[in-house]
Formats: C-alpha cells, sequence, structure tokens
C-alpha cells in the first residue's frame, strides 16, 4: 500500500485503517466506507459553528462518566471509519487521550447535515452507526436557516434506530443524560 500513498492512485484493493494511518496529518477529514476512502470538503463557518457551541454547551450538562468532544475519529473496524461532528464517549475511554475511539466507547454521535452530506448524514451514517452499537445518534438539519435537532435512540435488537425527537426550540431529554438545550444556543449569528 506504501507505493499508493505516495502517488495519487488508491490501493490495488480496498482501503484500510492501515492505510489512514500511514497518510500524513494534512488537517484533510477522511472517512472509510468498506474499503473505500471518502474526503469531504472543508467544513463551511455554519457548520464549524454549530459544532463548536453544541460541544460547549453539551459539555456544560456533561456529568461524570462521560466526556464530550468533537471530531475526532471512530474505527468501526478495519474497512469502516467516520468521524462524527461531535460526540460523547464514556470518560473512561476519554481518560487515555485517544485519537481514535471504539464504537463501544461512544454513547452519542452528532452529525450536522451539510448539502454535500445529506444522504451519508441522513441515511449511511445512522445505518452503520445503528450496527457498531453506537446507542444514541443526532442528525442537526440546517435548511432553510432555522436548525432542527432530531434524536435518535438503538433498537439494539435490530440495530437500528428509532427516532425520539425533533426540536426546533429546545432538545429536552434524558439521554444519554439530562439535557436541556436551547436551539438558539447553538445557531449561528446572522449577518
Amino acid at each position: 500500500m506504501t507505493a499508493a500513498l505516495q502517488s495519487d492512485h488508491p490501493p490495488e484493493s480496498e482501503w484500510t485503517t492501515d492505510d489512514l494511518d500511514a497518510l500524513p496529518e494534512d488537517g484533510r477529514r477522511r472517512e472509510l466506507l468498506d474499503g473505500v476512502l471518502l474526503m469531504s470538503p472543508s467544513p463551511t463557518r455554519i457548520h464549524q459553528t454549530i459544532a463548536g457551541r453544541l460541544m460547549a454547551a453539551l459539555d456544560e450538562e456533561c456529568p461524570d462518566g462521560y466526556d464530550v468532544t468533537q471530531g475526532v475519529e471512530v474505527r468501526i473496524n478495519r474497512t469502516r471509519s467516520f468521524i462524527p461532528d461531535v460526540l460523547i464517549t464514556t470518560s473512561t475511554a476519554a481518560a487515555r487521550e485517544p485519537s481514535r475511539y471504539e464504537p463501544h466507547e461512544v454513547v452519542l454521535a452528532v452529525e450536522i447535515v451539510s448539502p454535500s452530506t445529506r444522504s451519508i448524514d441522513r441515511v449511511l451514517k445512522p445505518a452503520l452507526y445503528a450496527q457498531a452499537g453506537i446507542p444514541y445518534y443526532w442528525r442537526i438539519e440546517t435548511e432553510g436557516g432555522a436548525l432542527e435537532v432530531v434524536t435518535h435512540r438503538i433498537d439494539a435488537v435490530n440495530e437500528v434506530y428509532t427516532e425520539t425527537g425533533r426540536w426546533t426550540k429546545f432538545v429536552d431529554t434524558g439521554e444519554p443524560f439530562p439535557i436541556n438545550l436551547p436551539v438558539a444556543r447553538i445557531t449561528p449569528r446572522a449577518h
């Protein structure tokens, strides 16, 4: 695989997490879907503002036993690796100062829907996060300027998420811990 990493050509077989590890730290967001390398465009100001504000708000309410962060890889298996926009993990996992998490260490994965990632964030990632056993998934819709936070809980038997709410004013849920979050708090300022 090394030759592939030194040229513009992909490896002769599927990409693996070993290939990701061999790539330079250049700030590019790289994810793997069944051995296919996905590279997303740089996030927009609005996307990053939502992620930063959400992380800060969740961190304020976060009880002992959990940790809130953003943009850290979740390595599902050798050919699947995703980077949620915001995530809550166990504090035990966070204590090891990881550059990546295992799915069983992640309690909540949050994706902020962008025009270029609509299908991935609405369909693909929730299906694969649920298969990996991540208990909660939030999707933040941004179309039309007003935010909507769509919350989900895993149905572990069927390995799918069940929608638990659509929030436009306050996210008021007890999962994964009691959260009462004004949506206005994570909404970017209009300029």
